[in-house]
């Protein structure tokens, strides 16, 4: 399965309609990009149930902006609709397969669970005692 581009009119079905989802952000310009490009290539032929795609962010620049894309080329992967990567820098073949691999690996129960307690945290109340480490 090749990569394939990334719109503001396909980005919600695509989250919605597959289990996992790897997103590459880049430019045309931008050189780091260009050598990432057949790192993720490659990756996307060796993993055939994952869903990659590209998001030119000269062209898409409303999705960019909606992931608050700073620096390129960022990767960002999708697990069941939940982001869970978000990180700029291109990826050397390793360090993404590893990431990948990571991803599969976690349980999205637990993922949820976490993502409902911190939702559900009440942070009016000074936080004192809550157990978490925020920095403010």
């Amino acid at each position: 399965m090749a990569t394939q581009p990334l719109t503001a009119a396909n980005l919600e079905s695509t989250i919605s309609d597959n289990n996992m989802v790897i997103i590459d952000f880049w430019a045309p310009w931008c050189g780091p990009c260009r050598s990432f490009g057949p790192v993720f290539e490659k990756a996307s032929e060796k993993y055939p149930d994952i869903k990659f795609m590209k998001c030119n962010t000269e062209e898409e620049q409303e999705v960019a902006g909606s992931f608050g894309i700073r620096s390129i080329p960022t990767t960002a992967i999708f697990r069941e609709q939940v982001l869970l990567f978000l990180q700029p820098g291109a990826l050397p073949e390793a360090a993404l397969h590893d990431v990948i691999k990571q991803v599969q690996e976690l349980n999205m129960d637990e993922v949820r669970k976490e993502i409902e307690e911190h939702k559900n945290h009440d942070h009016d109340h000074g936080c004192e005692g809550c157990g978490h480490d925020h920095h403010h």
